[in-house]
């Protein structure tokens, strides 16, 4: 049985994203991967990764006495984990509420909408297939 990812918090899910994109990473290149869109103390991401490894989300080696991080869960993992929680605590599990609440408040391109009309479509023709 696979292990569930854990639940990150938004500067976690900013240094998974600097580890999914780097493969592996010191703690000194996320902080400079992060501090990029705004500065955060090398501190701080220390501190993250330590609490992101004892959530089991990342494992990190020795390498001349550095640590090296990288991620246990790919990036797949955690965004439907994440979904299904926003889906759940935000919205009590409905869909309808989620994507109304998009089309509400977020500006949605044309060429968004287009796919998005394409993919109800196709899972409605899934659901005509179904016994």
């Amino acid at each position: 049985m696979s292990k569930l990812p854990p639940r990150l918090g938004q500067v976690q899910l900013q240094i998974m994203q600097a580890l999914w994109e780097r493969g592996e990473a010191t703690a000194r290149q996320i902080t400079e991967d992060l501090s990029c869109a705004q500065p955060i103390a090398h501190s701080t991401v220390q501190t993250l990764l330590r609490q992101m490894e004892a959530k089991g989300a990342i494992t990190h080696d020795a390498s001349d006495r550095v640590f090296v991080f990288r991620p246990l869960f790919q990036r797949s993992e955690i965004s439907e984990t994440a979904a299904r929680d926003l889906l759940t605590r935000v919205f009590q599990g409905s869909v309808y509420g989620l994507v109304a609440h998009l089309l509400r408040h977020e500006r949605i391109s044309p060429e968004e909408r287009r796919r998005l009309r394409e993919l109800i479509d196709r899972a409605d023709a899934a659901e005509g297939e179904r016994p």
